[in-house]
């Protein structure tokens, strides 16, 4: 059988109110109490009901998802999913609100935290911009006692309580390699696309993506990054420029969103058909861009994972409960135009 609370307390030597005080960590118990209460629960393998004892106690949770508005498919596809996870989760108890927010304005994102009640908010998932502003909003939930965790884009100086996400660096050597290895020895310049420089993923890639090229590919050159604010409209522009102007680009670098963009200018010169192209998320344009030829590679990371991470780790940090690491690792995932799902 398994051990009971009654188990935990006759092996201490305690009440019952004791131990259901030392599990909730309330205080008014003595130190020595709590490491023999402890002790007794490590001893006799006990484990807690969680879902019974947060019944019995009425406990609900209610999860706010701080998303960018705007056209970029993926933030859509996060937000469906954080909508689809609580739909699931709500025999736990969890409630799951999805709100707006302008991207890349960290002015915007900082009013947003700040409009939240603290009484009635459990924990925060967000897709952080990195300012000021976003430093003193999340340090004000802190210290409220509110757990943010950061979704795709981290701020790892910021009080946030957890990341939940793909190593950026990671995915921006990858692109490098997978860029000089399919340009097979050419010479020549890469053109990056960026958001925005003001999101430490867009940072992170480029800043990998830099490490590989220049150490292992020192035969090609990165142009300067130029920003699509993930709109294609804006990203064709800059891109069509660019491609005018440089007539030594082989390969092409899409760190963030705007892939409707870069599909377009691609599409409209057959000239273009001999780039080296790596972009980010299988959005239903980038799938096709792979089955037509235009882009070579899609680096991806899956939103419907990183929705009920975020969940599963906001529930663990409000329950005192240990994060499973393995189980919260977001990968950075592959695609070609041969092993597309």
């Amino acid at each position: 059988m398994r051990p009971t609370v009654r188990d935990v307390a006759e092996a201490a030597g305690v009440s019952l109110a004791t131990v259901d005080r030392v599990l909730n960590r309330r205080a008014g118990v003595r130190e020595a109490t709590i490491a023999r209460v402890e002790a007794a629960v490590a001893r006799l393998g006990f484990v807690r009901d969680l879902a019974a004892a947060n019944l019995a106690k009425q406990r609900s949770y209610r999860f706010v998802f701080l998303i960018p508005s705007g056209p970029n498919t993926f933030m859509r596809a996060l937000e469906q999913q954080a909508i689809e996870a609580g739909r699931r989760a709500a025999l736990d108890r969890v409630e799951i609100e999805v709100a707006p927010v302008p991207p890349f304005d960290g002015a915007a994102l900082a009013r947003a935290l700040d409009a939240l009640d603290t009484r009635a908010v459990s924990g925060v998932a967000l897709v952080a911009t990195d300012s000021a502003e976003v430093r003193e909003a999340l340090t004000r939930l802190h210290q409220a006692g509110i757990p943010a965790v950061t979704l795709v884009s981290d701020v790892p100086a910021f009080r946030r309580s957890h990341y939940v996400g793909i190593d950026n660096v990671a995915a921006g050597r990858t692109a490098a390699s997978l860029i000089g290895r399919f340009a097979g020895g050419r010479r020549g310049r890469i053109a990056l696309i960026a958001g925005s420089m003001l999101v430490r993923d867009h940072v992170e890639r480029r800043m990998g993506f830099d490490q590989v090229i220049r150490s292992e590919f020192p035969h090609l050159d990165c142009l300067p990054v130029l920003e699509g604010r993930d709109d294609a409209e804006t990203t064709g522009r800059v891109l069509a420029a660019c491609l005018a102007e440089e007539p030594d680009v082989i390969g092409l670098y899409n760190i963030g969103a705007g892939n409707r963009g870069v599909i377009d200018v691609l599409s409209r010169n057959p000239a273009y058909r001999d780039l080296v192209v790596v972009a980010h998320e299988l959005t239903p344009h980038a799938r096709r861009a792979l089955r037509e030829g235009l882009f070579d590679a899609v680096i991806a990371q899956d939103a419907g994972h990183e929705a009920r991470s975020a969940i599963r780790i906001l529930k663990a940090l409000i329950d005192g409960t240990p994060v499973v690491e393995g189980q919260e690792h977001i990968r950075i995932e592959i695609y070609l135009r041969d092993n597309l799902p």
